[in-house]
């Protein structure tokens, strides 16, 4: 694989909202996905932070249920069409994948070098945003349409009490994935010369 190849992978991933349950790529392959991703993804002082819950099916649907319904709780009744359908467009995916952080093995790391604690946190982040962004690269080369949310801290407790995640799990993100039903917004660039310096 050259640069290249990889590069082109990186323009390839798009944000897709437009997602169906009509999938071709199989539950074992997403998975071994995840897990390749999770091995291999570089994270601070190897502290291999990133825990992930991958849910199909009925517990997809389950995750964006009672995402709508703690949204209607809050959301005033005459904007809560638009959001119900937004949650109706995740809930027509496949899956979802949720992401969090291991605070124990942050905690664990501020101890060992407190010399750099108040760094670890920010460190945690920036080492689930590279998973997140390997597994939706990943899924994209498979075919797939993924997006980010960040519904958290909203559905913070249901999901705990739900999939019976531990106490010390921080939800970064939710991925929810399908076959795409749509094309990618268009995306507007702004000039490299104001984001790249470079020096000799």
């Amino acid at each position: 694989m050259s640069a290249s190849d990889f590069l082109s992978a990186v323009r390839s991933r798009r944000t897709i909202y437009g997602i169906s349950k009509d999938i071709q790529v199989s539950e074992e392959r997403v998975q071994e996905i995840v897990r390749e991703a999770v091995k291999h993804t570089p994270s601070a002082f190897n502290s291999q932070s990133a825990r992930v819950l991958v849910l199909f099916g009925e517990q997809h649907d389950k995750l964006w249920d009672l995402t709508t319904e703690i949204l209607r709780a809050i959301v005033p009744a005459d904007k809560f069409e638009s959001t119900q359908q937004r949650m109706g467009g995740f809930r027509a995916g496949y899956g979802t994948i949720l992401y969090f952080e291991d605070q124990a093995a942050v905690e664990a790391l501020q101890a060992q070098f407190p010399s750099y604690a108040e760094r670890f946190p920010t460190w945690s982040q920036q080492s689930s945003g590279m998973l997140q962004y390997v597994i939706w690269t990943a899924l994209e080369l498979e075919g797939l349409g993924a997006s980010l949310q960040h519904y958290n801290p909203l559905i913070d407790e249901k999901v705990r009490a739900e999939w019976s995640i531990p106490e010390t799990w921080q939800l970064i993100a939710q991925m929810p994935f399908g076959h795409p039903t749509a094309p990618p917004g268009d995306k507007e660039f702004k000039p490299l010369e104001e984001r790249i310096k470079v020096s000799r």
